[in-house]
Protein backbone atom coordinates (compact mmCIF):
# COMPACT_ATOMS: atom_id res chain seq x y z
CA UNK A 1 0.00 0.00 0.00
CA UNK A 2 1.56 3.25 -1.18
CA UNK A 3 0.25 6.81 -1.06
CA UNK A 4 1.10 9.36 -3.75
CA UNK A 5 0.95 13.01 -2.75
CA UNK A 6 1.21 15.84 -5.26
CA UNK A 7 1.87 19.25 -3.73
CA UNK A 8 0.54 22.09 -5.84
CA UNK A 9 -0.71 25.66 -5.96
CA UNK A 10 -3.78 26.83 -7.81
CA UNK A 11 -2.48 28.07 -11.13
CA UNK A 12 -3.53 31.71 -11.03
CA UNK A 13 -1.65 34.63 -12.65
CA UNK A 14 0.85 36.12 -10.25
CA UNK A 15 0.82 33.10 -7.92
CA UNK A 16 2.77 30.53 -9.93
CA UNK A 17 5.90 30.52 -12.09
CA UNK A 18 6.43 34.26 -11.68
CA UNK A 19 10.09 33.88 -12.65
CA UNK A 20 8.90 33.19 -16.19
CA UNK A 21 7.69 36.83 -16.33
CA UNK A 22 9.19 38.26 -18.41
CA UNK A 23 9.38 37.05 -21.16
CA UNK A 24 6.04 35.35 -20.54
CA UNK A 25 3.09 37.30 -19.22
CA UNK A 26 1.79 36.33 -15.80
CA UNK A 27 -1.25 34.83 -17.53
CA UNK A 28 0.96 32.71 -19.81
CA UNK A 29 3.07 31.61 -16.85
CA UNK A 30 -0.09 30.43 -15.10
CA UNK A 31 -1.21 28.49 -18.17
CA UNK A 32 2.20 26.85 -18.36
CA UNK A 33 2.09 25.95 -14.67
CA UNK A 34 -1.33 24.37 -15.15
CA UNK A 35 0.02 22.31 -18.05
CA UNK A 36 2.94 21.21 -15.89
CA UNK A 37 0.59 20.06 -13.15
CA UNK A 38 -1.63 18.23 -15.65
CA UNK A 39 1.38 16.42 -17.12
CA UNK A 40 2.51 15.44 -13.64
CA UNK A 41 -0.89 14.02 -12.72
CA UNK A 42 -1.05 12.16 -16.04
CA UNK A 43 2.35 10.57 -15.43
CA UNK A 44 1.24 9.33 -12.01
CA UNK A 45 -2.08 7.95 -13.22
CA UNK A 46 -0.77 4.50 -14.13
CA UNK A 47 1.19 3.90 -10.92
CA UNK A 48 -0.46 1.43 -8.52
CA UNK A 49 -1.00 3.79 -5.62
CA UNK A 50 -3.63 2.81 -3.07
CA UNK A 51 -4.26 6.41 -2.02
CA UNK A 52 -3.85 9.67 -3.95
CA UNK A 53 -3.70 13.08 -2.28
CA UNK A 54 -3.45 16.58 -3.74
CA UNK A 55 -1.90 18.82 -1.10
CA UNK A 56 -3.44 21.97 -2.48
CA UNK A 57 -2.94 25.68 -1.92
CA UNK A 58 -5.98 27.17 -3.58
CA UNK A 59 -9.73 27.01 -4.02
CA UNK A 60 -10.48 25.17 -7.26
CA UNK A 61 -8.39 22.03 -7.87
CA UNK A 62 -7.60 21.04 -11.46
CA UNK A 63 -9.93 18.69 -13.30
CA UNK A 64 -6.98 16.33 -13.83
CA UNK A 65 -6.96 15.68 -10.07
CA UNK A 66 -10.35 13.96 -10.18
CA UNK A 67 -10.21 11.01 -7.80
CA UNK A 68 -7.62 12.64 -5.55
CA UNK A 69 -8.30 13.48 -1.94
CA UNK A 70 -7.88 17.24 -1.58
CA UNK A 71 -5.76 18.12 1.46
CA UNK A 72 -5.47 21.87 2.07
CA UNK A 73 -1.89 22.89 2.69
CA UNK A 74 -1.10 24.08 6.17
CA UNK A 75 0.14 27.57 6.91
CA UNK A 76 3.85 28.26 7.21
CA UNK A 77 7.08 27.88 5.31
CA UNK A 78 7.50 25.15 2.71
CA UNK A 79 9.30 22.79 5.08
CA UNK A 80 6.41 23.10 7.54
CA UNK A 81 3.85 22.45 4.80
CA UNK A 82 5.73 19.42 3.49
CA UNK A 83 6.15 18.08 7.00
CA UNK A 84 2.41 18.38 7.62
CA UNK A 85 1.72 16.30 4.51
CA UNK A 86 3.89 13.42 5.74
CA UNK A 87 2.43 13.68 9.24
CA UNK A 88 -1.01 13.17 7.70
CA UNK A 89 -0.02 9.90 6.01
CA UNK A 90 0.64 6.34 7.11
CA UNK A 91 2.69 3.70 5.35
CA UNK A 92 4.90 4.21 2.29
CA UNK A 93 4.30 7.73 0.97
CA UNK A 94 5.66 9.37 -2.19
CA UNK A 95 5.66 13.16 -2.43
CA UNK A 96 5.97 14.73 -5.89
CA UNK A 97 6.08 18.40 -6.89
CA UNK A 98 4.30 20.01 -9.85
CA UNK A 99 7.32 21.64 -11.50
CA UNK A 100 8.88 18.71 -13.40
CA UNK A 101 6.49 17.99 -16.29
CA UNK A 102 9.05 15.69 -17.94
CA UNK A 103 8.20 13.16 -15.22
CA UNK A 104 7.20 9.73 -16.49
CA UNK A 105 5.68 6.82 -14.62
CA UNK A 106 8.79 4.74 -15.36
CA UNK A 107 10.95 7.14 -13.32
CA UNK A 108 8.93 6.34 -10.20
CA UNK A 109 8.32 2.70 -11.00
CA UNK A 110 11.23 1.51 -8.78
CA UNK A 111 9.44 2.97 -5.77
CA UNK A 112 6.58 0.57 -6.44
CA UNK A 113 8.58 -2.45 -7.61
CA UNK A 114 11.95 -2.28 -5.84
CA UNK A 115 11.11 -0.95 -2.38
CA UNK A 116 12.94 -3.69 -0.53
CA UNK A 117 13.55 -4.07 3.19
CA UNK A 118 16.96 -2.40 2.88
CA UNK A 119 15.52 0.89 1.54
CA UNK A 120 13.89 3.40 3.89
CA UNK A 121 13.51 6.31 1.48
CA UNK A 122 13.74 7.36 -2.15
CA UNK A 123 15.02 10.79 -3.15
CA UNK A 124 15.20 12.66 -6.44
CA UNK A 125 17.31 15.80 -6.84
CA UNK A 126 16.20 18.70 -9.03
CA UNK A 127 18.79 20.42 -11.19
CA UNK A 128 18.45 23.68 -9.24
CA UNK A 129 19.69 22.04 -6.05
CA UNK A 130 16.29 21.23 -4.65
CA UNK A 131 14.38 17.98 -4.96
CA UNK A 132 11.40 16.82 -7.01
CA UNK A 133 10.41 13.77 -5.00
CA UNK A 134 10.79 12.26 -1.57
CA UNK A 135 9.38 8.89 -0.60
CA UNK A 136 9.39 7.65 2.98
CA UNK A 137 8.56 4.14 4.10
CA UNK A 138 7.66 5.44 7.56
CA UNK A 139 6.51 9.03 6.97
CA UNK A 140 7.43 11.62 9.58
CA UNK A 141 7.37 15.38 9.27
CA UNK A 142 10.34 15.60 11.62
CA UNK A 143 12.51 14.39 8.74
CA UNK A 144 11.71 17.59 6.81
CA UNK A 145 10.70 20.25 9.29
CA UNK A 146 13.49 22.81 9.69
CA UNK A 147 15.29 22.04 6.41
CA UNK A 148 15.85 25.37 4.56
CA UNK A 149 13.88 25.36 1.32
CA UNK A 150 14.25 27.11 -2.06
CA UNK A 151 18.04 27.23 -1.84
CA UNK A 152 20.78 25.80 -3.99
CA UNK A 153 21.70 23.36 -1.22
CA UNK A 154 18.18 22.36 -0.18
CA UNK A 155 18.43 18.91 -1.75
CA UNK A 156 21.80 18.21 -0.17
CA UNK A 157 20.58 19.37 3.24
CA UNK A 158 17.43 17.26 2.97
CA UNK A 159 19.40 14.18 1.99
CA UNK A 160 21.76 14.75 4.90
CA UNK A 161 18.77 15.01 7.25
CA UNK A 162 17.59 11.62 6.05
CA UNK A 163 20.94 9.88 6.31
CA UNK A 164 21.73 11.47 9.68
CA UNK A 165 18.48 9.94 10.91
CA UNK A 166 19.83 6.54 9.90
CA UNK A 167 17.67 6.11 6.81
CA UNK A 168 18.94 4.07 3.89
CA UNK A 169 18.21 6.18 0.82
CA UNK A 170 18.04 5.18 -2.84
CA UNK A 171 18.41 7.95 -5.41
CA UNK A 172 16.16 8.54 -8.39
CA UNK A 173 17.24 10.45 -11.52
CA UNK A 174 17.76 14.21 -11.34
CA UNK A 175 15.05 16.21 -13.14
CA UNK A 176 14.81 19.80 -14.35
CA UNK A 177 12.63 22.02 -12.18
CA UNK A 178 11.03 24.67 -14.37
CA UNK A 179 11.99 28.05 -12.91
CA UNK A 180 13.18 30.04 -15.93
CA UNK A 181 12.33 30.26 -19.61
CA UNK A 182 15.51 28.31 -20.40
CA UNK A 183 14.32 25.56 -18.07
CA UNK A 184 10.96 25.58 -19.83
CA UNK A 185 12.55 25.22 -23.25
CA UNK A 186 14.77 22.40 -22.02
CA UNK A 187 11.86 20.47 -20.52
CA UNK A 188 9.76 20.96 -23.65
CA UNK A 189 12.57 19.34 -25.66
CA UNK A 190 12.81 16.43 -23.23
CA UNK A 191 9.04 15.83 -23.26
CA UNK A 192 7.85 17.20 -26.62
CA UNK A 193 4.48 15.42 -26.64
CA UNK A 194 3.19 16.68 -23.31
CA UNK A 195 0.73 19.43 -22.50
CA UNK A 196 3.57 21.58 -21.18
CA UNK A 197 5.48 21.48 -24.47
CA UNK A 198 2.32 22.13 -26.47
CA UNK A 199 1.46 25.16 -24.35
CA UNK A 200 4.97 26.60 -24.53
CA UNK A 201 5.25 26.03 -28.27
CA UNK A 202 1.92 27.77 -28.82
CA UNK A 203 3.09 30.76 -26.82
CA UNK A 204 6.36 30.96 -28.70
CA UNK A 205 4.63 30.70 -32.05
CA UNK A 206 2.15 33.44 -31.15
CA UNK A 207 4.70 35.85 -29.74
CA UNK A 208 6.69 38.45 -31.61
CA UNK A 209 8.91 39.24 -28.65
CA UNK A 210 12.62 38.63 -29.17
CA UNK A 211 12.87 36.71 -25.92
CA UNK A 212 10.47 34.05 -27.14
CA UNK A 213 11.68 33.63 -30.70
Amino acid sequence: MTTIVVIAKECLPGRVKTRLHPPLSLEQAAVLAAASLDDTLAALATLPATRRILAFDGVIPPAAAAGYEILPQSQGTLDVRLAAVFDACEGPTVLVGMDTPQLTSSLLEPVFTDWTDDVDAWFGFANDGGFWTLALNDPSGDLIRGVPMSRGDTGALQLTRLTDAGLRVSLLPTLTDVDTIDDARSVAEIAPTGRFAAALNAMMAASTKDGLR
